[in-house]
């Protein structure tokens, strides 16, 4: 017998063979969906969280609205799975409000787990008196910290304005209303009343290195003239523990924990989204521009800071 080829027949394979293809490759497309819907939307497995110690940084000048960092260290201290507390200051202090509520939450984390400070090139002031509300405190030996004391700078505009033939009156309810004010002179009791206030944020300053340092608050008035000492001078006076970086830091932490040899690090932020021009530039840039959008945020905080500050002169 004779083949006779079919007219058509390879023209209708050819078709049949595209049709299994793109049937084959629109499941494969359905099934891909199926499991990115699934991924997406499904819950996700979560694995168990491994102990840890976080490690919490203190940077720049300390405003009075910390909330976001006490938030941070508040988290933390309620987490079963962080076993101990790094913070890692490098600041020449702030605002004492500010200073007051971060040394309440660092003092209340180390009331139930161990917390140890690595001071960078700079723990004063108000950094201090964060720092010594932790169990142990590291230092390098050209650390600048110390500097326990309060500030209160009142400006007194009232002869400039007398120059240029310029008068304020001012309608107070008391005597003393208007003696924070720039505008008006000094009155030897004004003086008075704000002496009080730094006296008394002072006593309250010195009671905290008091109890964080376990010394005598006669001890710590002998030391607390303003002044700021090296690491390398603050040892012998029991202002800080010892000498050494965060890996002692660490070392020590490790130690104080019930097998807590190996735990890793978790680095711990403030949940404060970058709200500076500068900030927000840095942030899309991926850049720090050499240094000044840094710079240009430490003057900014620096020129925010008002009333009773514990930082060291500028």
């Amino acid at each position: 017998m004779t083949n006779e080829t079919i007219p058509g027949d390879d023209a209708s394979n050819v078709n049949q063979y595209q049709r299994r293809r793109l049937v084959l490759w629109r499941g494969v497309a359905l099934a891909a969906l199926v499991v990115a819907g699934a991924a997406l939307f499904l819950p996700a497995r979560h694995h168990p969280p491994a102990n840890a110690i976080a490690r919490f940084e203190i940077k720049g000048v300390i405003s009075d609205r910390v909330r976001p960092q006490v938030e941070a260290i508040e988290r933390a201290e309620r987490d079963p799975h962080i076993r101990g507390l790094l913070l890692v200051i490098d600041s020449p202090g702030g605002g004492v409000t500010g200073g007051v509520a971060l040394h309440d939450a660092v003092a209340s984390f180390a009331a139930h787990k161990p917390v140890a400070v690595s001071m960078q090139g700079t723990a004063a002031s108000a950094g201090y008196m964060i720092a010594v509300s932790a169990q142990r405190i590291f230092a390098y030996p050209s650390t600048i910290t110390g500097s326990i004391g309060v500030i209160m700078i009142r400006p007194d505009a009232s002869g400039l304005l007398d120059r240029i033939g310029l008068t304020t009156d001012t309608i107070v309810s008391g005597a003393m209303k208007d003696q924070s004010q720039p505008f008006v002179p000094l009155k030897p009791e004004g003086r008075v009343m704000l002496q009080g206030i730094v006296d008394d944020l002072f006593d309250q300053f010195v009671t905290m290195v008091s109890k964080g340092r376990h010394r005598s608050v006669e001890d710590i008035r002998a030391l607390a003239d303003g002044r700021p000492y090296t690491g390398r001078q603050a040892v012998p006076l029991h202002l800080i523990d010892q000498l050494g970086d965060e890996d002692q830091a660490l070392v020590w932490l490790h130690g104080q924990i019930h097998d807590g040899k190996d735990l890793p690090l978790r680095t711990i932020a403030a949940k404060k989204p970058a709200h500076s021009f500068f900030g927000r530039l840095q942030r899309e840039l991926g850049g720090d521009w050499f240094g000044i959008g840094q710079a240009v945020e430490a003057l900014t905080a620096y020129q925010k800071l008002d009333g009773a500050v514990a930082i060291l002169p500028r």
